[in-house]
Formats: structure tokens, sequence, C-alpha cells
């Protein structure tokens, strides 16, 4: 769960509350559909309005009217409570079985700590793993867990060798909160910003490529302007990191785009194009050759990404038909790559773009061997639904002029 939406979540019950008053401009027609009497919509009104550190509403003799601040968090509380629906109704189609006695639109009777269990368990495996990172008793939060199952009238969690596995309809549920829980986060953010306390955080995925110049550059950028700002990179595989964008865990992806798009809720940005070269340290021998053939880079040990990456597969396709070269070694690590170039006659495969700090200091050089067709689109991924805040905004402002600085050098150069 992201840090933001952990520290502040609200109870889900409070939020039905605040988006039917805002709907219906009244407390008292509004009582009977959320199941809570007048003096407790009241009391949640209050307690979120406390929360947020604005008021959400107008008292006025004609009802209740959202102020600007209510207006804008409305918006992302209807996102969020249309997403557990959604995730509700999903799950209903891939779970649903003879005889099962859940509540049709359950969706709307869950509680923020079943919510919760629901989350903490599809990410740690394990009901004691779980309940400690949301900070209370494994009963309390088994007891959460089997009660969102008895709400559902669905199978959510099955036991395994190795702890408990969410069911299909789990899993989907389990990712449309994550949704719920970043938009309200974004709300929280939104608030802030309305009120001169711009602190909210930007999670961002980056792929190797990015972290040399464009990743640095957009962020340095973003807080030169706004330096109240947190932002956290998370790193990893590019899978995992589409994982993490999907559910909500991170706003965005910088990195080598894919094509075709992996999947269908996601949309691509492209930045620039971006070829592979391949580097040796400044005074490898094979700078000092009047040709490079392929059977020449056969001779030399490597340094390569992983399997499954654009970057591994191109290699591959170098030495399609010959022999692949001996003494790989496989790593995403740039400072790891370096050293290993540095400290002998070791070929890498990688962006000119990457390596840029490096030549520029003498260190590395590519050689002239041609990769045609190895061109790569570098860009922003992100959810279709997703709906940046002004802040997040500003910083893909800022990853747009970094790549643009790049597009810029690779024409002067």
């Amino acid at each position: 769960m992201r840090e933001t939406a952990k520290d502040r979540l609200p109870n889900f019950r409070h939020l039905r509350a605040f988006r039917a008053v805002a709907r219906r401009q009244s407390i008292s027609q509004v009582a009977e559909d959320v199941h809570l009497s007048q003096p407790a919509i009241t009391q949640a009104i209050a307690k979120l309005e406390r929360r947020l550190g604005t008021p959400l509403f107008e008292r006025r003799r004609d009802g209740m009217w959202p102020t600007e601040a209510g207006r804008t968090f409305l918006d992302r509380v209807d996102r969020a409570l249309n997403f557990v629906r959604q995730g509700g109704r999903e799950a209903t189609r891939l779970g649903a079985r003879k005889g099962a006695r859940g509540f049709a639109n359950f969706d709307q009777l869950l509680s923020t700590a079943q919510l919760r269990a629901l989350v903490a368990v599809s990410r740690a495996g394990n009901f004691s793993l779980a309940a400690r990172a949301v900070g209370v008793s494994q009963p309390t939060l088994h007891r959460a867990a089997r009660d969102l199952e008895r709400l559902s009238g669905l199978i959510l969690f099955v036991k395994n060798g190795q702890g408990i596995e969410l069911t299909p309809a789990a899993d989907a549920l389990a990712q449309a909160v994550k949704l719920a829980f970043a938009e309200l986060a974004q709300g929280f953010s939104e608030i802030e910003r309305t009120l001169g306390l711009d602190s909210g955080q930007i999670v961002v995925g980056s792929t190797p490529l990015p972290r040399t110049f464009i990743l640095p550059t957009a962020i340095n950028a973003l807080l030169d302007t706004l330096p109240a700002v947190r932002v956290r990179v998370v790193d990893g595989p590019y899978d995992d990191l589409l994982h993490g964008l999907r559910h909500g865990d991170i706003d965005c992806l910088i990195g080598a785009l894919r094509c075709p798009v992996p999947i269908n809720d996601v949309v691509q940005e492209a930045l620039f194009e971006d070829p592979l070269a391949v580097v040796g340290r400044i005074d490898h021998p094979l700078r000092r050759a009047a040709r490079i053939r392929i059977d020449d880079l056969i001779a030399y040990p490597w340094a390569v990404p992983r399997d499954g990456t654009p970057t591994r597969r191109y290699f591959e396709s170098l030495f399609t038909g010959r022999d692949r070269p001996s003494g790989i070694v496989e790593s995403s690590s740039l400072i790891l790559i370096r050293e290993l170039l540095l400290g002998n006659d070791r070929l890498t495969l990688i962006s000119a773009h990457q390596i840029r700090h490096e030549e520029r200091l003498g260190l590395l050089a590519p050689l002239p061997v041609d990769t045609p067709g190895s061109a790569r689109p570098i860009g922003i991924t992100r959810r279709r639904d997703w709906r940046p805040t002004a802040t997040q905004s500003t910083f893909l402002d800022c990853l747009r002029e970094a790549g643009r600085r790049v597009r810029e050098d690779c024409l002067d150069g």
C-alpha cells in the first residue's frame, strides 16, 4: 500500500456518506441509503473535514453544498468507490458459484478494515505477515478477511504450501481496491495543494536507461519548483514495474516502450528514439580495427541484460547462426557493467544515451558497429484511466522536457 494511502485511509462508510450528501445536498435524505443515522452522517463528515483540514460543505438553509475543496475531493471519492464497485462486479463474474449467499452489490457494505486486509494479504501471501503490515493482530485481520468472503459470497483465500493464495476473484478485487486507495491518496494531495501545502508524493517506476539523465533531470526540475514534494523511484524489471503501475503502487513508468502495448489498460507516450550501440572501454583493442565483423565480437567476453529484455533479444540476434560469445555476465546495473568494461576487454550492448557521462569523461565509447533496427522508443507508460494531480502533471511535463533535450542532443550529435 502506498505510504500516503496507508497513513490517511479514511473510513469507506464515511466516504459513501460524504458522496451521498454531496449529491443530494441533504443529510436527512441519505440516511437510509448509506445505513447510517443522521447524527452518524454528521459526525462522519466532520471527521473527514478534520482529517482533510478544510470544510467540505457550506451549511446553508437550503441544504449542504460542497465547497471548492469538497468538489475536488468528491471527484476522487467518486473514482475510488467506482473502482471498488467495478472490482466487486469483476470478482463476482470470476468467482460466482452455485448456492453462494453473498449480498448483491456487496461492495457498498465493505469496511476499510476488510479492504485493507485484502490488500495486505495480496502483498504478503500470509495472514500473520499481512497483520503485521497493517498493525493489527492476526485474529483481527483473519476475521476481516473472512467477513469479506461472507459478504461477497466468494472464495477469496485458499491455502497453499507457502501460505495464502488469492483466487482470481480476489486478485481482481484487490487490484481495484489498490487503485481506489491510490485515488484517495491523490485526493488528499489535491486538498493539500489548495491549502498551500504541496507535500504530495510521486512514485515513478524506472528501468535502467532513464536513470542516467532523463529521470534525474526531471526530478531536479520538479523539486526546483515544488521542493516539498516527495519523489520515490522504484527500480526493477519491466514486468514488475508494469504490475505496480496497473495496481496503483506506481504513478507512471519511464523506460523503453513495448510494441505492441503490453495490455490495453495502459497507454504509452514516446519521448525519443534510442538506438543501441556496442560499447567498450575507450582504449579497447577493437577501437583500432579498420573494420569490425561479427566474428570479431564473438572473440570477446560480454556483459548483457537478463533474458527476455529487448536489448538481450537484440544481442542474441547479432549472433544468429553463429556461436555465442563465452564469458557472458548478466546484469542490468550500469555501475557494475561500467566497472566490468573498464577492468578488461569486455563489451556490452547498451543505449549510447546511457553512457553519455562515461563517454564525456573518456572512460567508455561506442564501437563502429552497425546495429540496424535497434532503435527503441523511450517514453512514459501510465494507466489509461489515471487522472494525474496538478503536481503529477508538472512532473510529466518535466519528463517531456528532459526527453526534448535528449532529442536535440541526438540531432546535434
